[in-house]
Order: C-alpha cells, then sequence, then structure tokens
C-alpha cells in the first residue's frame, strides 16, 4: 500500500487555486485514455517526484503560513537548541583533527604491513560525519558519529586496538572505550569536551580518493556486514538529504519534532522508541509529499498524517528496486520481518528497518502521543512517568568508578527494551511505559563512594495489583537481572 492510495480519501481540496490529490489527477488521466481511442497521445516525460508517489498538494504557502514558522522559529530559539558559530567551528576543528590523526594511522600502519611505497602514497583516507550533525539538525552538547573510511587490505582489528591505543595516548582524549561486541561496531570517546562515536568501514580497493560517492551501491557489494552497517549510517545520512525538496525547511521541521519527540519521552531507538534516523525519514516523508510547504505546516501535516497511519504500513523515501534480494527489508521474503510493529525504512542499500526495536508497548505510547500532537510544538509537555500512570518499576543500576559508569550504565540502559518485552507477556499489564531519561539515583548510605542511575517503567494494568502479580512482577525482575549479569560476566 502506498502513501497516495492510503490517503486519497483524507486529502482531497474543493478549492479552484489548488491542485487535488495526486492519486485523483492519476484517475482522471486513466479516464482520458479510455475515451480517446482513434488519436494517437504524446508521450510526455514523467514527472519528477522525490518520493515513491507523487505529491498530495503542491501548495505555495499563505502569509499565515509564514507567520506561524516566524514563530515557530522563535519557538526553537527560546529553548536554546542552536549552537554559536564558535561551537560550530569547534565542532569543524575537531573533525579535522580526528581526520588528521586517522590519515597517520594508516600511513603507520602501511609501514607495519610493508605496504608498497606507491599504494602508501594514495592510501588517503576520510572521517565523514553522518547522523543529527551531518543533518544540520544537532542540538547544543550533542555527539558527533563519524565514519572513517579505509582500504581494504586492513584488518577490522587494527581499527579498535591499534588506532585505538593512538586515540588513548592524546591528551584532549577523555573516556574513550571500544564497543566491538554491538551490532555496529563503535569507539566512544571525548575529544575536546565534544563527545565523538566513531565506526571503521573498509573499501574494497586499496585506497581511498579524497572524492569518494559512497551513494553508489558498488562500494558496498560483496562487503561483510559489519562495514556495510558501518557505512550504511553516512550513506542514509546523505540519501535522506538528497531525497527532500527543500533541506531549509526539512531541517526547521525536524528540530521541531525531535524537540517534541524528547519533551514527550519518546525519543530513544534503544529504549525500545524511535531515535534520530527513524524521526528523520518521517519528517522526510511528510517533505516529499507537501513539496512547498512550510515548515509549520510540515509539522502540522506530521501530525495528521501519522495519526492516522496504519502501522507496520512501511514508510519509505523511495521505491525498492530489486524486492527479492533477501539483504533488504522485506516482510514477503523474511519472515522475521513480518513481526515488526512499525517499519520505518533506510532509502540506502540494503534498505532495514529503523523501528525494528519498538514494541506493543511503545507503538501504544507514540501513537498516543502523536495523536496527542499540537501545533505549539516547543510546549513544555514533559511529565515523570509516576504523574501518568499509577504504577511503576524503579530499576537501578548502581556503580562505584567511572569505568563501571561507562560500560555497566550502558548495558544495562541498553537491555531494558528486554524488560520491556518481559512485562509484555504478563496478561495483567496493558502496556509498560519506559522514562526514557535516567535519573540519579540515592547514594547508599554505606557505599560513601557509591553512585546509581535510575530508569522508571511504568505499568498500565488491567486490573489492581494482587499478591499474585507482584510475585509474577518479582520474577520478571529477576529474569532480567540474570540476563544483564550473564551479558556483563561475558563482555567485562
Amino acid at each position: 500500500m502506498d502513501f497516495a492510495v492510503l490517503f486519497r480519501e483524507k486529502y482531497t481540496f474543493t478549492s479552484p487555486h489548488r491542485r487535488t490529490s495526486a492519486f485523483y489527477i492519476t484517475a482522471m488521466s486513466r479516464k482520458k485514455q479510455n475515451v480517446s481511442t482513434t488519436s494517437p497521445v504524446p508521450v510526455e516525460p514523467p514527472p519528477k517526484w522525490f518520493g515513491p508517489t507523487g505529491p498530495i498538494s503542491e501548495d505555495f504557502p499563505e502569509e499565515e503560513d509564514l507567520i506561524l514558522t516566524r514563530k515557530l522559529t522563535e519557538t526553537l530559539q527560546s529553548y536554546d537548541v542552536y549552537e554559536s558559530k564558535q561551537e560550530l567551528q569547534h565542532r569543524e576543528t575537531v573533525l579535522k583533527k580526528l581526520e588528521t590523526l586517522y590519515k597517520e594511522w594508516l600511513q603507520e600502519m602501511c609501514d607495519q604491513m610493508n605496504v608498497p611505497e606507491v599504494v602508501k602514497a594514495k592510501v588517503g583516507g576520510k572521517v565523514l560525519p553522518f547522523g543529527s550533525y551531518h543533518l544540520g539538525v544537532h542540538s547544543k552538547g550533542a555527539d558527533i558519529d563519524a565514519l572513517c573510511v579505509g582500504p581494504g587490505f586492513l584488518d577490522r582489528k587494527d581499527f579498535f586496538t591499534s588506532f585505538f591505543e593512538k586515540l588513548k595516548a592524546q591528551k584532549e582524549v577523555k573516556d574513550i572505550r571500544a564497543i566491538e561486541e554491538t551490532y555496529v561496531p563503535v569507539i566512544k570517546l571525548t575529544y575536546e569536551g565534544i563527545e565523538i562515536d566513531l565506526v571503521f568501514g573498509r573499501l574494497a580497493q586499496k585506497s581511498v580518493p579524497e572524492k569518494l560517492n559512497l551513494l553508489d551501491d558498488k562500494y558496498v557489494l560483496g562487503l561483510d556486514k559489519r562495514c556495510i552497517r558501518s557505512l550504511n549510517g553516512y550513506r542514509v545520512t546523505e540519501e535522506i538529504l538528497q531525497h527532500v525538496p527543500n533541506v531549509h525547511n526539512f531541517r526547521i521541521a525536524l528540530r521541531v519534532i525531535k524537540l517534541w519527540a524528547k519533551q514527550r519521552n519518546i525519543y530513544s531507538n534503544s529504549l525500545g522508541f524511535l531515535g534520530g534516523v527513524s524521526w528523520a525519514i518521517m519528517v522526510a516523508r511528510i517533505c516529499q509529499v507537501y513539496p512547498n510547504a512550510t515548515p509549520a505546516t510540515l509539522v502540522i501535516k506530521f501530525f495528521k498524517v501519522y495519526s492516522t497511519w496504519i502501522w507496520p504500513v512501511p514508510i519509505q523515501l523511495h521505491r525498492v528496486k530489486n524486492c527479492l534480494d533477501r539483504n533488504i527489508w522485506n516482510p514477503n521474503v523474511n519472515p522475521s520481518d513480518r513481526c515488526h510493529q512499525m517499519a520505518i525504512i533506510t532509502p540506502a542499500y540494503p534498505q532495514q528497518n529503523t523501528s525494528v526495536n519498538v514494541s506493543r508497548s511503545s507503538l501504544a505510547v507514540l501513537t498516543e502521543e502523536i495523536e496527542r500532537g499540537t501545533l505549539n510544538a516547543g510546549t513544555q509537555m514533559t511529565m515523570i512517568l509516576s504523574h501518568i500512570l499509577r504504577h511503576y518499576i524503579v530499576l537501578e543500576a548502581s556503580y562505584m568508578t567511572e569505568k563501571q559508569r561507562l560500560e555497566w550504565v550502558g548495558l544495562v540502559e541498553s537491555k531494558v527494551r528486554i524488560l520491556v518485552g518481559l512485562l509484555e507477556r504478563n496478561r495483567q499489564i496493558s502496556k509498560a511505559h519506559v522514562y526514557v531519561k535516567s535519573l540519579a539515583g540515592p547514594r547508599k548510605a554505606n557505599k560513601k563512594d557509591g553512585k546509581s542511575r535510575m530508569w522508571l517503567v511504568g505499568l498500565d494494568l488491567k486490573e489492581e495489583v494482587s499478591a499474585y502479580l507482584k510475585d509474577q512482577l518479582f520474577c520478571v525482575l529477576c529474569t532480567f537481572t540474570a540476563i544483564s549479569n550473564n551479558i556483563a560476566m561475558r563482555n567485562f
């Protein structure tokens, strides 16, 4: 089911000065073709669309739309989401320093591996930012995701050992750690006060040219899955930017939606809600079907469209070419894809579902919040879960050192969605809602140096709490604790 068909009855306009929906135009053209059978009809080139279907409306903004957009921009500024020129320049400087260090390391690796001088001279190397920073929608103090592109003769292990040690030796680097056993292996660090996530991708060639078009699928064909996943962070970000009709309007609208999602505690991929790339794809799709709309109108349409969306009908920015490829998201080919509650699909090959962590409970929360969405996305609307739901679970992770905080607390947070899944199996629990912002836990009286982080999981129960339900919840928490401890024993 495509976008135009899904909404063909909801977006028809009666004004003679406005265009009707793309679906209606297509239907009219088919009728004309059936009537005219005697004379040949000249073939017209197909219209240029930014998405898999044509626009719902190509109306140009009116004065009221421009006024609303101006107010929306002022609201964003009042929340202090924009960085100053000095802060932006500092980010650019940090990225350049990291790229210099990375290129130095590549040269050192060439010497260790006795690579011929001809190859060493052209080995190159690039550090490419992606994610919210590259989209141009990052907030103050946000981290930077960056892709380190290297030649094919390097071993991935070298990046997480040799380059890791080189970074660790820099005085500007703090809180560095390598996380290899994850979906996308990453080196996390803080460089001159800015948090950085570095991923590594190899190309199937001896050098990395200065001019590199990573959107060409030839660069990912035949690579191992970890390299493809690493490269796709940058590829997806670039594809999103190239599939919106107006990047400026897209950025403002996305900033509003991101701010709203954070205020409503539904901005977290790891905790079972939606992360930055999911929200970006959703906003980009609205931009495609309303190509001339102002940011304020795009925000209004965002809530109107997605409040009536039929999940798991997928959100896609363009049609997939090879539908039979098992590497891409396709519920008709891959049985596991049929279990997904939502489907927000990346635009770069191999297309994947960015909302795979969404559970039955988090989908219910997302749907409820989108339906509650209002024009004033900047309003302070955050409420602690205990104020929303009568019952909640407090999950606490204790630690003594900074190293334990980085490793243990991060591991627990990444597994909270497992706890939600366990809770959802209980028939007496209709919804489990995680408060995505962790809270500082109380200090232990018997441990002066002990600290902790806490997460609240609100419970919507179908009946009053009974002794039987308490016993069931205790078993669930024991199971989750055992799972977390077993993972920690293997990794730390």
